[in-house]
């Protein structure tokens, strides 16, 4: 198989691969052990930045690293290093620019695609908790209708079995 060919297929797996770590992360991560960073992004933002974005800072570093690695040694981490700098930026856009409009843009979504995962990302800022928020995804969400049922579905976890005693 040609080099190019390869050099594509890493590229495009790591992209594809990073709206898996995404919604891992956001899940996980975000919505557990390090909420204390995402609550701001769940909260009115109270300047141009917060705290929230320190996680672009941390989610760049095994980009760099792999750009880094792919450049003094392995040339085909170079093109997994680019794959997720390239998510990165699509999902800067997505998110930043065409969700929360951070940089004003007059895009409005006109696809059926664009519409479902903006709206999914509303569905998910529905809750400013860090407990029963759904739609994980950045790139990629089941159809609004299925986010919107399962909204609306209570939330309830089944209660623990409780032992009965032995009968002698």
């Amino acid at each position: 198989m040609p080099d190019s060919v390869i050099n594509l297929l890493l590229l495009t797996g790591a992209f594809a691969a990073m709206e898996g770590v995404a919604i891992l992360s956001h899940k996980y991560v975000m919505h557990g052990f390090l909420w204390c960073w995402h609550e701001s992004h769940h909260s009115p933002r109270q300047g141009i930045f917060e705290k929230n974005d320190l996680f672009a800072a941390i989610f760049a570093l095994p980009s760099i690293a792999m750009i880094y690695l792919g450049t003094n040694g392995n040339p085909r981490l170079l093109w997994i290093g680019i794959g997720i700098a390239l998510y990165g930026l699509a999902y800067f856009v997505f998110h930043d620019v065409i969700v929360h409009r951070r940089i004003r843009t007059r895009y409005k979504p006109k696809s059926g695609y664009m519409g479902r995962i903006v709206r999914a990302h509303w569905i998910h800022h529905a809750t400013r908790t860090k407990a029963g928020a759904i739609s994980f995804g950045f790139l990629y969400s089941r159809p609004v209708d299925v986010l919107l049922s399962e909204r609306k579905r209570p939330q309830h976890r089944t209660p623990p079995r409780e032992s009965t005693p032995s009968q002698p």
